[in-house]
């Protein structure tokens, strides 16, 4: 394609901006003026965001697509949302790209783009992929193009076309010709473990004795209550405790998803739902934040009563005592 920039011209992408869990439809616009080359992203980025023009100008030539030579204006809306993360460079790139006449616009808002490049093009797993997965397939989208490296983790989401590029150059290849010369990646069902399933996790059936006490459990587990365990050091508290998750029921594929979700807010990728409600026991020396969660901005970091979440909460000396929750 040849380069015919012109002030008029304004490509579209869609992107996710996230806030916990909580996912908001980001339209990234660029436009080509007539000035000394240059780029600049405006719509209240944050600093690893605002550095994304580095790594586009640099992805783009490495790609063999490199952008106009005129000055690029990034524009991202709506502007009074803060931003956060590289997650956004591959629709910044897809959006200049089409601005300098690279690839065509026609489909480019109607796919979420997520995706940190790399300086040569490649493409890597921004952090709460999944969490952006659900939010696009709840705000409308028809696909999402995500890293090939985490295909797998989006493709637990049901509902939603995923399509899975390597690099740059791919996701310009998939725009310019469709599917055609992409590999397919592996399909993995939403209902496969996480893990192997083993027998090496801790069971109800290792307690001996303490009727009371296991009944208790019974009950807590089949009335989802909260339970107060009050007894010396070496009574067997925490030995309970830890058996509770054990007689809960398996995680609906609404719960599965949205645990799933906490946990793909940390930067480690998932390669299935999480099916058993977690367990989290923080030290009784912990933060306020590392148990309530937070953050800085708009970067929300979960808590350990936010990864509890469907599961089991356990507090360890809490007043002279322990509680689950």
């Amino acid at each position: 394609m040849s380069e015919t920039p012109y002030a008029d011209a304004v490509c579209r992408a869609s992107a996710i901006a996230l806030t916990g869990l909580h996912g908001t439809a980001v339209t990234v616009e660029a436009a080509v003026s007539q000035q000394l080359p240059g780029m600049t992203i405006i719509g209240l980025p944050d600093t690893a965001l605002a550095e994304a023009k580095l790594r586009v100008r640099s992805a783009t030539t490495q790609a063999g697509f490199p952008l106009s030579k005129r000055f690029l204006t990034v524009n991202l809306s709506p502007a009074a949302l803060p931003k956060h993360g590289a997650g956004f460079d591959l629709a910044i790139a897809l959006a200049a790209l089409a601005a300098s006449r690279r690839l065509p616009a026609a489909k480019l808002l109607e796919t979420a783009h997520l995706g940190e490049l790399a300086l040569g093009g490649e493409l890597r797993r921004p952090a709460g992929l999944l969490s952006s997965v659900v939010a696009a397939r709840q705000l409308g989208f028809v696909r999402v193009m995500v890293p090939a490296e985490c295909a797998s983790e989006a493709q637990l989401v049901p509902g939603i076309e995923i399509v899975a590029v390597g690099s740059l150059a791919d996701a310009v290849g998939w725009y310019r010709h469709g599917a055609n010369g992409i590999a397919a990646p592996p399909i993995l069902s939403p209902d496969a473990p996480a893990q192997p399933q083993g027998n090496a996790g801790p069971d109800l059936s290792e307690i001996i004795g303490q009727p009371e006490a296991v009944e208790a459990l019974a009950v807590v587990a089949a009335g989802r209550h909260h339970l107060s365990l009050l007894g010396p050091p070496g009574a067997g508290k925490t030995l309970l405790a830890t058996r509770l998750p054990t007689i809960l029921p398996a995680l609906t594929d609404t719960e599965a998803l949205e645990a799933t979700s906490i946990a793909s807010l940390g930067g480690n990728p998932l390669t299935g739902l999480i099916r058993h409600p977690p367990f989290e026991s923080p030290h009784h020396t912990a933060t306020t934040v590392a148990i309530i969660g937070g953050g800085a901005g708009s970067v929300v970091r979960p808590g350990a009563v936010t990864r509890a979440h469907h599961g089991v909460l356990f507090l360890d000396e809490l007043g002279n005592g322990k509680c689950t929750s």
